[in-house]
């Protein structure tokens, strides 16, 4: 899929999940492992599973931000292992979104408001990957005016998370 028609998928994503959300029929905690949970969203045929992170520590510390890392499944649209994230902010365009675990780093790249997201299923697994190997992954990211974050997610419970939110959306 070319990266244009990504956007226009995330797009619609975002606008789905959003509608999905005030128009839910079924919204559902599936479990807590460790420091990730999976959630559940149903609306008639259509499901959504992901598993979702919050931040363990947050750089700087002086503004909280709502942070968050997720992985995906849409089935609907023959959408698995999707990476996405959000700092709580709308991001620059101007500076990469990355996540680093050990020595594995990875680019996040199209990013639309406070939302981005990796263009490569191959790399997406290859993130899971190192997801499951690793004890933390830091997401960095910037602001409009340009100032850096940088989001520490503990991997605990991670791939239990991940077989759980997969196994929802089969």
């Amino acid at each position: 899929m070319s990266l244009k028609n990504k956007l226009i998928v995330k797009s619609i994503l975002l606008f789905f999940l959003s509608t999905l959300l005030a128009h839910s029929e079924e919204i559902k905690k599936v479990g807590k492992f460790k420091d990730w949970e999976v959630v559940v969203l149903t609306n008639e045929n259509e499901k959504i599973c992901f598993a979702q992170s919050v931040p363990v520590l947050q750089s700087p510390k002086k503004h909280s931000r709502e942070a968050r890392l997720f992985i995906s499944f849409r089935p609907y649209i023959k959408i698995s292992d999707e990476i996405s994230t959000t700092s709580g902010y709308e991001y620059n365009k101007q500076n990469a979104i990355t996540a680093k675990s050990g020595k594995s780093k990875f680019k996040f790249d199209i990013s639309q408001e406070n939302f981005a997201w990796i263009a490569s299923n191959k790399i997406e697994k290859k993130m899971i990957k190192a997801m499951k190997r690793g004890t933390r992954i830091m997401v960095t990211g910037y602001n409009k005016s340009g100032s850096q974050t940088i989001d520490h997610y503990s991997l605990m419970g991670f791939t239990k998370a991940y077989n759980s939110a997969k196994k929802n959306c089969t």
